[in-house]
């Protein structure tokens, strides 16, 4: 659908200043709360899982910081060698909220399912700042899922990237979980053109749940197959007239592809063999907030249920 944009401070042709971050930072509010949100229902889980802190998100400075984020992974069951791993990601973009509770509706209600099958790591909200203020960039002003190419980026990235590292070559499955909405057009990409000096082209934002897979180890099965199983419990985007998704070509119903390493993106993390990054249409008027976590869900199950098919993952077949 087409959306009316609003127009974010900027001066033609010139790229923020520090000091137009900071008036950026200083119109940002604090609208849910993290530790009751993500934290607390990750306390719920000890008993069963383990709750594994990997890093601390530090907003202003050492010496005078302005929030402290501390960071957790949830791991179900001991790693066990001969079971593929599997990462699973969410509020990379921390506006992004059926990212975030649809991964901790996975945890609670279907990890167990999985334990002694495949290893689970579970990261459900990389980036806590933007959840607090429903924002997709952190606290400066970087978009997090443009920030996994290289260390020193953005903190949020580091800190999952040093916890993947030891597991590298472990992980055979990667689901990124995200959304699509309306203020993606409205608000964060007049945001991102005023950010780089850039002039803002309008566009529009598709109606419904697509899937993004990797041009440079592109799985049409494995998208398929989460395809499939989301269409059960909410809407799959359409293509508008040129064919396109979001401006990519579709190369399956609700399937599009993006080189997901040089983008600098989330799903490309591992170098698992299957990657996915989902993407919910919270705005749409055929869908609830319970319908779009149950999408996240249902992906990641689907995602799952596919991994454990032996030809997916061949040596499970030994």
């Amino acid at each position: 659908m087409t959306v009316q944009t609003r127009n974010p401070m900027s001066t033609p042709g010139q790229p923020w200043s520090a000091a137009d971050v900071a008036a950026w930072r200083a119109q940002q509010r604090r609208q849910r709360s993290y530790a009751d949100d993500v934290l607390l229902p990750l306390q719920q889980l000890r008993p069963h899982f383990e709750v594994l802190p990997y890093g601390e998100v530090v907003c202003g400075d050492e010496q005078n910081p302005t929030d402290r984020y501390p960071l957790f992974a949830v791991c179900p069951a001991a790693w066990q060698p001969g079971l593929p791993g599997v990462l699973v990601t969410g509020g990379v973009h921390g506006y992004e909220t059926s990212g975030v509770h649809g991964a901790l509706q996975f945890l609670a209600q279907h990890a167990r399912a999985y334990v002694g099958r495949v290893n689970l790591l579970v990261v459900p909200c990389v980036s806590p700042w933007g959840y607090e203020r429903i924002h997709r960039w952190n606290f400066d002003a970087v978009d997090p899922n443009r920030s996994f190419k290289a260390a020193g980026l953005a903190p949020e990235a580091d800190a999952l990237l040093r916890l993947v590292a030891p597991l590298l070559g472990r992980f055979v499955a990667h689901i990124d979980l995200h959304e699509t909405t309306d203020t993606d057009e409205s608000e964060f990409r007049p945001a991102l053109a005023a950010r780089d000096g850039q002039p803002f082209v309008p566009g529009s934002i598709p109606d419904g749940f697509y899937l993004v897979d990797d041009t440079e180890n592109p799985q049409p099965a494995f998208q398929q197959a989460i395809i499939n199983a989301v269409e059960r419990v909410t809407h799959i985007a359409p293509t508008d007239n040129r064919g396109e998704i979001l401006g990519s070509p579709a190369v399956a119903r609700g399937v599009i592809r993006y080189p997901l390493k040089a983008l600098g993106l989330c799903a490309g993390i591992t170098g698992a063999r299957y990657t996915t990054t989902t993407e919910v249409y919270p705005d749409s008027p055929r869908a609830t907030p319970e319908q779009c976590n149950t999408a996240q869900v249902v992906a990641v199950c689907a995602a799952l249920d596919f991994v454990l098919v032996p030809s997916a993952f061949p040596s499970m077949a030994a």
